[in-house]
């Protein structure tokens, strides 16, 4: 196995980059990379008018690392100029290099050996205040063999990287089966001419937990479902710690499961979980048990319609951080078809839920591989 020469990413680290306002120049359009807008896949285009806060200028082939949310992996080489200027919020931590491939790069911010130094670089008290040092994050080191080998690996990664693209589409297309089936079976909610009568969810539904302190030993080694352990818009719960592995300190609520896990932060963001097992959720996440007359799977379901979150966003009037207050929630009205039918939904759920767990298997063995191969390529070996 070779063993290529490595360096500080300090070397790296974009330098004089520059920022802008981008609300001093309204009328302007910007190619901005944010957070959201790598989680949908592409810059937003914004006029600066509607940006606001100082961004970063950034050049074609930088790659970007994000430094909040560590335990998720974000890593971006930004695309050509399309005719707008190129900015990205302070999230990132920029790097360029004429001794770099950016892709390179990318694929090394990606893997598990960069990943487990990047965690502990990591200060905060939790959840999405966690952020990397930069500081910490330009002393580890990175392998640089000669140009043409890193644009070899990166050509090889690729490939491998179709794999699991081509996993991703097929849960996509599966993710999308259980939206289908509830308009499919309960038709427009939202619509006044819906055909089930209406309850409001504070006479459906209760939030019945009270908070208690985590560091009780009954509590200890209950799983701890923060907002950000629930995945937003398909609701499913992310791996998470033990309340002891955690290190909590500030009361949570406990859950089981017969409750589903609504987080009240951003209601936009749609993260909407059924639990398996008992646990503990942060506050800012609602344990909701419905009543006698709404079956699990389809509150769940309701609860990540368009109909509720557009209504639900409309309530969380809070300009920095909008947040559903529990009296918000229970006014929300909610459609109540017959038992049978939220019966019969719920057993198809269920059966969508078991195909899903047996492609998360399949993704995991693709994902294995390929973290094989970039250990590999990080260390002289492809």
């Amino acid at each position: 196995m070779k063993s290529w020469p490595t360096v500080p990413l300090a070397d790296f680290a974009a330098k004089k980059g520059g920022s802008v306002d981008p609300a001093k120049f309204p009328d302007e359009i910007f190619d901005l990379y944010s957070i959201p807008a790598f989680d949908a896949g592409q810059p937003e285009i914004r006029a600066g008018s509607e940006i606001g806060s100082i961004k970063q200028i950034v050049q074609p082939r930088d790659t970007l690392l994000s430094k909040i949310v560590p335990h998720i992996r974000r890593a971006w080489v930004v695309g050509d100029s399309r005719g707008r200027r190129l900015i990205a919020s302070g999230e990132w931590i920029v790097f360029r290099g004429e001794r770099i491939q950016p892709d390179f790069l990318r694929n090394f911010l990606l893997g598990n050996s960069f990943h487990a130094q990047f965690m502990q670089t990591v200060s905060g008290v939790g959840g999405s205040l966690l952020r990397a040092r930069p500081s910490e994050v330009f002393k580890i080191r990175i392998p640089v063999p000669p140009m043409a080998e890193q644009e070899r690996i990166v050509k090889l990664l690729a490939e491998a990287d179709q794999l699991r693209k081509l996993r991703a589409q097929a849960d996509a297309r599966t993710a999308s089966l259980i939206p289908a089936l509830f308009h499919e079976m309960f038709g427009d909610v939202g619509n006044a001419t819906s055909a089930w009568p209406r309850e409001r969810l504070g006479q459906l539904a209760t939030i019945e937990a009270v908070l208690v302190d985590p560091r009780d030993k009954a509590f200890q080694d209950l799983q701890h479902v923060g907002a950000d352990r629930i995945e937003r818009d398909s609701g499913k719960l992310l791996d998470s710690k033990s309340a002891k592995e955690d290190g909590l300190i500030s009361s949570k609520f406990p859950f089981g499961e017969r409750d589903v896990l609504y987080s009240k932060i951003r209601p936009n963001l749609r993260k909407v979980a059924l639990p398996t097992t008992r646990g503990l959720c942060s506050a800012d996440v609602y344990p909701v048990r419905p009543g006698k007359q709404l079956v699990r799977e389809f509150l769940w379901a309701y609860l990540l319609t368009d109909h509720f979150t557009n209504r639900a966003i409309e309530l969380s009037d809070r300009a920095n951080m909008p947040k559903l207050n529990r009296v918000q929630l229970d006014s929300i009205e909610a459609p109540v078809p017959p038992l049978a039918l939220q019966k019969q939904f719920a057993e198809r759920v269920r059966a969508i839920h078991e195909f899903e767990a047996r492609q998360s298997k399949s993704r995991h063995r693709i994902e294995s591989l390929f973290q094989s191969m970039l250990y590999s390529a990080f260390g002289g070996g492809l």
